[in-house]
């Protein structure tokens, strides 16, 4: 199972590297989290660079794409070298996740067509200049496509994602891994308020199912043991 994290030149940090971690948490055979960018490197909008593990080929190709944001995004969406390859992203087939100004990108491949969509406020007038209904709200869903808005919402995403892909249960345990201490239980319980009502229309829509997988380990074991240094 390969999940594409999107991540562009004026990268923003917590877009793309919070839900990296969550998704991570994550222990099945098979189970890859890379980082797509269109160059070998790629540098945050405050200087942080990293290596990229996949190419934007290989992310059109993946069973779950998240659309990272940044500072130059609409620069990106501008780029027809990024947008041609982009076109062969389809939620048909995959899931796909924006966040933030990554909502833009998602707009200008036509992907939102009569679809809302959450995203920062920065971005909103583009976004809804681009035809798109913006909602005052963290995370939205319909299908096998959906946002978040606010750098913080990233690990609503990663939680629609692990819910869509493994199971709820794998979802809850990994939110509880990374969730400050003596407030696990209220993150998860808030992941879970803004995540949950569109993971039951999500499993008729002949795309990738929600499922609890028989003979599934037990939840933390999904996520590795609570001993492993965080």
């Amino acid at each position: 199972m390969h999940i594409a994290i999107l991540t562009f030149e004026a990268y923003n940090e917590l877009d793309s590297l919070i839900a990296l971690g969550i998704l991570n948490r994550v222990k099945r055979p098979g189970w890859r989290v890379s980082i797509a960018s269109p160059t070998s490197t790629v540098r945050s909008m405050n200087g942080v660079v990293i290596e990229s593990t996949a190419t934007l080929e290989e992310a059109c190709a993946a069973d779950a794409v998240i659309v990272g944001s940044g500072a130059q995004t609409r620069e990106v969406v501008e780029d027809p070298a990024i947008m041609g390859v982009l076109q062969g992203l389809d939620p048909g087939r995959q899931l796909l996740a924006a966040q933030c100004s990554g909502t833009l990108l998602v707009a200008k491949l036509g992907l939102l067509q009569g679809v809302p969509a959450c995203t920062d406020l920065t971005t909103k007038p583009w976004v809804v200049a681009a035809g798109v209904e913006v909602l005052n709200q963290p995370f939205y869903a319909r299908g096998n496509v959906a946002t978040a808005g606010g750098c913080l919402a990233s690990h609503y995403l990663a939680t629609w994602v692990i819910a869509r892909l493994v199971s709820l249960k794998a979802a809850e345990a990994a939110v509880h891994y990374v969730a400050p201490v003596g407030e696990k239980e209220n993150y998860i319980a808030r992941a879970l308020r803004n995540v949950t009502p569109y993971l039951a229309e999500d499993t008729g829509d002949g795309g990738v199912s929600f499922e609890e997988v028989p003979g599934d380990r037990p939840a933390l074991d999904l996520v590795g043991s609570l001993v492993d240094p965080q």
